[in-house]
């Protein structure tokens, strides 16, 4: 993994857990900061263990904030700024700061709706290092409790398939934040979107284990991660593959249950539960995702790129059935009398995935279960036949060595592709052939986002509105998807807006552009508006020519 900056114990073990308060919330608030400054520091671990609270029930994660007394002084003589200490002090325990300026960075790497990566070189010790700036808006105390839950979390896990958190960076002037992992050249939507990559089915074994092992790891530490996806999926090198981006992710206790928010994991990789309004759920929704990724990856593609959250449970009900009675007696869930089908869907994912591999068909259907119950566990995955059959999963450090790619290197191809078509049209240069066909790679998919409750308001307010009865909600089940589109396609989509109450999330925001999608389950009409009114004029232009070539043709006519 690497030095860890001024770590004050030689000790690395997670933090013990302790009780969290408050409720849960969807994702936190925006957050503005600039770094830099030379009060700066940047932290790394120490064993940071909290105290052990006497009596009361046990919780599923550690305490975010209230250090005492002279713990926060400690700290704030280190050179934590105020507002971090006063939110998320038990976070910082037991790391020490050292100076920002130490680092330089290189090039930007990643971004999302409020925090960028970059790739960046330890001027000390001159290893490359990814920084992830977090931006703060007025720092609201939530925004920061949910990063130090984040921090909380990457300091719970020690595993070699989960990315490691190695210090932070903070600013007592910018009110800035940080956080400071290892490099990873890779992640799997970049490798996967490569025309020049083709993965192999012992390949493909080797990043599924280590995604379970992963898993399993966090599963086993009380930890949800809530957004698996190809672009969360880091590689490096040597072929190792780390679960990242932990801003989603949230503690949990199977035996003390609380409710939790159902706005998370991207649309693609979401399970039906949630998308039914499931607060109650557990390590089912990583495991849903888990088997979309072993899906796209010996398909190809995506398997469900729905654009929003009606089509996206259609898809879900086309391939792998709709739910039994039974599971909408028991399930009880929020959103069953609306999108509950007339008629029911068969499963048929042998049929559609007929070509795959006979020892991973099992282990799909168990992953893409309807019931999450019945997806059973990752050790259960990675006991299954599809990893004790031949070929074998391959070891890491056999496999082939990539050029750095990762999500964002996709759509810059695809943006400038499409820059330079722009320009041949201009200069009258372009010639009349097909865009080059990315339908049979992977996509990147769209960012994870949990939607503000006007929104939800609204949404609420149209379906009511515009649905005369529940038939309306889904096409028949010989049709797919509220646009008719076929099983594995999708159609190029810009985004309509951009969401306000999206995670820490860094992902790479999605651009217009012949290879993107957009899962977002509103959209402002409006937004579509020019583009619609200049196809519809160009369109009136030609009817006006037809319509003109048809008067002259029957003149000759006559005058014949």
């Amino acid at each position: 993994m690497g030095c860890v900056f001024g770590r004050a114990a030689a000790s690395s073990s997670p933090v013990a857990p302790r009780r969290k308060r408050g409720k849960e919330r969807a994702s936190p608030q925006p957050a503005a900061v600039e770094a830099g400054s030379p009060s700066a520091a940047v932290v790394a671990g120490g064993d940071g263990r909290p105290r052990r609270r006497l009596g009361g029930r046990r919780a599923a994660g550690p305490k975010q904030g209230c250090v005492p007394a002279a713990a926060a002084a400690e700290q704030l003589a280190a050179g934590w700024p105020p507002w971090l200490v006063a939110v998320a002090g038990e976070a910082l325990r037991g790391w020490t700061p050292r100076r920002a300026d130490t680092f330089e960075k290189l090039n930007k790497i990643g971004s999302g709706t409020y925090s960028n990566v970059y790739r960046a070189r330890d001027t000390v010790s001159g290893r490359i290092v990814a920084l992830k700036k977090v931006r703060f808006d007025n720092l609201e105390p939530e925004s920061v409790k949910f990063m130090a839950r984040e921090i909380l979390i990457l300091r719970r896990l020690d595993h070699p398939n989960v990315i490691k958190l190695e210090g932070l960076v903070t600013s007592r002037m910018s009110c800035s934040l940080y956080l400071v992992f290892e490099y990873m050249e890779h992640d799997l939507a970049g490798l996967a979107a490569s025309p020049d990559v083709k993965f192999t089915l012992p390949q493909i074994k080797c990043y599924m284990q280590q995604l379970l092992s992963g898993l399993e790891h966090c599963h086993d530490n009380n930890v949800l991660h809530r957004d698996i996806k190809g672009s969360n999926l880091l590689l490096d090198n040597n072929g190792i593959l780390k679960i990242a981006d932990f801003g989603l992710a949230t503690f949990f206790d199977p035996r003390h249950k609380r409710p939790m928010t159902s706005r998370v994991v991207t649309l693609w990789y979401r399970p039906p539960e949630l998308l039914l309004g499931a607060t109650d759920y557990g390590v089912g929704i990583d495991l849903w995702s888990a088997g979309c990724i072993l899906a796209e990856l010996l398909y190809g593609k995506p398997i469900m790129p729905g654009r929003t959250e009606v089509e996206q449970l259609h898809k879900i009900f086309k391939l792998c059935g709709s739910p039994s009675e039974e599971y909408w007696k028991k399930s009880k869930l929020p959103h069953a009398t609306i999108f509950k089908p007339q008629q029911p869907y068969k499963r048929c994912i042998r049929e559609t995935f007929k070509d795959f591999p006979t020892s991973a068909l099992p282990l799909v259907e168990t992953l893409l279960a309807i019931d999450p119950a019945e997806r059973q566990t990752a050790t259960a995955a990675l006991h299954s036949d599809f990893f004790s059959t031949e070929p074998y999963a391959c070891d890491p450090s056999s496999l082939p060595t990539y050029p750095p790619s990762k999500e964002m290197d996709a759509k810059l191809r695809d943006e400038e592709a499409r820059r330079l078509r722009a320009a041949a049209k201009a200069k009258g240069e372009a010639k009349r052939t097909r865009p080059r066909d990315r339908s049979h790679r992977a996509g990147p998919a769209p960012e994870a986002n949990a939607e503000i409750q006007a929104n939800l308001d609204r949404r609420r307010m149209i379906t009511h509105a515009n649905a005369k009865s529940k038939s309306e909600k889904f096409p028949p089940p010989h049709q797919d998807g509220a646009m008719g589109n076929p099983l594995g396609s999708c159609r190029h989509m810009e985004p309509m807006f951009e969401h306000q109450d999206a995670s820490f999330s860094t992902v790479v925001p999605i651009e217009k552009g012949t290879s993107q999608t957009w899962s977002g389950p509103l959209f402002d009409p409006s937004a579509l508006g020019q583009s619609r009114r200049k196809k519809q004029t160009t369109l009136d232009a030609k009817a006006a020519a037809y319509s003109k070539q048809l008067q002259k043709e029957k003149g000759g006519i006559r005058a014949r």
